[in-house]
């Protein structure tokens, strides 16, 4: 499973529900990875959406604790044991982890590739992606040149498990 984030340096992914920064490129690079994918995110992530409705040519899966939570177009399950369950009808390698903060930590775990796009700036947030750099189990494979937006500096870094996920 892939997991795909922008962050700042000090891996902030999120302040007051939104994105610290939207970035054209950023934008452009994470759609030609989803496009034609399964995206799993989370109902406050849904929420952020233009009318708060599911990414178009995608299949979304919503994960919630909310037993009544619909969503037309989308799949919703309410633990990870049903997303797991659900996602065994796709190839690993399609499906995408698109955020939030908890849906993140929830399912890195299960992700063996991450793909990262690292600002060097630093925000006012309130959420946080764990920072891959200070974790053993992941090393760099990939990264672009250094990419910029008016006056922000940023990368596209892939991050790769060592060793195999945990199995869905």
């Amino acid at each position: 499973m892939n997991i795909i984030v922008a962050v700042d340096e000090h891996w902030a992914i999120g302040y007051k529900d939104r994105l610290l920064v939207s970035i054209p490129n950023d934008q452009k690079h994470f759609r030609e990875e989803t496009t034609g994918k399964v995206v799993v995110l989370g109902r406050k992530t849904l929420q952020t959406f233009p009318q708060g409705q599911p990414l178009q040519n995608r299949t979304n899966i919503i994960l919630s604790g909310n037993k009544n939570y619909q969503v037309k177009d989308a799949t919703v399950v309410h633990s990870v044991e049903e997303l797991l369950e659900e996602l065994k009808q796709y190839r690993t390698e399609d499906v995408y982890v698109i955020g939030g903060e908890s849906i993140y930590r929830q399912l890195l775990p299960y992700c063996d590739t991450a793909h990262v796009t690292k600002i060097d700036h630093t925000y006012e947030a309130d959420s946080h992606f764990p920072n891959l750099d200070e974790d053993p189990e992941w090393e760099i494979t990939a990264d672009s040149d250094e990419q910029t937006y008016f006056d922000l500096s940023y990368t596209f870094v892939k991050y790769e498990r060592k060793q195999p996920a945990l199995t869905i």
